[in-house]
């Protein structure tokens, strides 16, 4: 009987440059040749004699055809390249939504392309999205799948990409100082200094500060002081779901949040149903902006951002009382509206939303200063592990860390 006859083996030969050691990465790309069935030859390693030096590894990948360009793809993902000066190969897609099987799917770390004129950096950075080329213009892009059409010219393997992952040195300071950290809460009071400080020189320099809420910012009492960074200028959009907008409108009219009275932490008589009397109170007056100009909500973060013309998108859920009229129940509308604020950031607070944290951190560029708050570990740990070195976590009650930032920023 014929034994079964083994698949063709390809071989490629890619480098990797950087702080290949301090950061693990060579040990994550020889992992991954290893674990994925394929094997490798060290060509040649050079290692970075002083700190700031970046070592390089040549190396070679040997695998089934079948599997090489995967493998391929995967390793430039992590920073690799494929030596040689080839440009990137271009597939045109065959239909709206739809890309070659062998597409590129690009990460969040700042990326470039080659096309026959040179490397040209890609633009509307993010992850889980396709590279689409316009050679006439000599540009390149992220675009999701849902909006790839017919005929785009798509980025197929790794040949021609190059990715550049972010490190954190030996000597930063301050805010990335920091970065990959989750802090316990005896650092609040030092990290809160640093982020204060970063915060300061955004607004000095015209940047874009973004927060992503969850209701338990109004729960714990820290919507007062975020309304006071909005209203002074710190902020410059919000994201959020439709349940803090109504618990906010919630506390601005009767004082409770979940009907809990704030002040006193003692749940208000009929308190169950005053979300329900807030929206109620919003629908008559057509919607949040209306309530604010009718003289019907005169306080809370959303006044603070309608006064202050600060953007804000809530994206609704299946969850949501109401909603309110202003929550976009279309998901497709809540992710570009949610992108177009994202646009330009310097940096992003996420503060006690897991789910809507992760799904914005998804669309934000690893470049990006994040800094995610909340009091449980394994929620910040989820955030703040999405590739980033420009990511601080903090365990603590956001209230606490709210009060905190306010009283730093002068603006309590």
């Amino acid at each position: 009987m014929e034994r079964n006859a083994q698949p063709p083996e390809r071989n490629a030969q890619l480098v990797v440059t950087g702080h290949l050691i301090d950061t693990g990465l060579l040990s994550r790309c020889l992992n991954l040749i290893i674990e994925t069935g394929a094997r490798y030859d060290m060509r040649h390693f050079e290692v970075g004699r002083k700190v700031d030096d970046f070592s390089t590894a040549n190396f070679t990948v040997h695998a089934a055809e079948d599997r090489l360009d995967r493998i391929v793809s995967e390793l430039v993902s992590l920073g690799c390249r494929l030596e040689g000066d080839d440009p990137v190969f271009l597939k045109p897609s065959e239909a709206n939504t739809t890309v070659p099987d062998d597409f590129y799917s690009t990460t969040n770390h700042r990326s470039e392309v080659r096309l026959v004129t040179g490397w040209v950096p890609v633009a509307d950075q993010r992850m889980d999205a396709c590279l689409v080329v316009d050679s006439k213009a000599g540009t390149a892009r992220c675009v999701k799948l849902r909006d790839i059409r017919k005929g785009d010219k798509v980025v197929c393997g790794g040949t021609g990409v190059r990715v550049h992952l972010p490190y954190k040195t030996r000597e930063a300071q301050d805010f990335v100082f920091m970065a990959n950290d989750v802090s316990s809460e005896r650092r609040v009071e030092r990290m809160v200094t640093a982020i204060a400080q970063d915060m300061k020189d955004a607004k000095a320099k015209g940047g874009r500060i973004v927060v992503v809420a969850g209701p338990v910012v109004i729960h714990t009492g820290g919507g007062t002081h975020l309304g006071n960074l909005i209203k002074h200028g710190y902020i410059q959009a919000l994201l959020a779901g439709n349940a803090v907008a109504v618990h906010d409108v919630e506390h601005a009219l009767y004082g409770t949040s979940l009907g809990v009275t704030l002040q006193s932490g003692i749940p208000a008589h009929e308190g169950h149903m005053n979300h329900m009397r807030a929206i109620n109170a919003i629908n008559k007056c057509g919607n949040l902006a209306g309530a604010v100009q009718k003289g019907v909500l005169t306080s809370g973060v959303i006044y603070e951002c309608v006064t202050a013309k600060v953007p804000f998108v809530l994206a609704g859920s299946i969850r949501d009382d109401g909603p309110l009229p202003d929550t976009i129940m279309d998901l497709l509308e809540a992710q570009t509206k949610t992108a177009e604020q994202l646009e330009g950031a310097d940096m992003l607070l996420i503060l006690s939303t897991m789910l809507h944290g992760i799904g914005v951190g998804n669309m934000t560029p690893s470049w990006v200063r994040t800094v995610c708050v909340d009091i449980h570990p394994a929620v910040v740990t989820k955030l703040v592990d999405r590739g980033s070195a420009q990511a601080v976590g903090i365990v603590t009650d956001v209230g606490l860390f709210l009060r905190l930032l306010a009283d730093e920023l002068g603006v309590s």
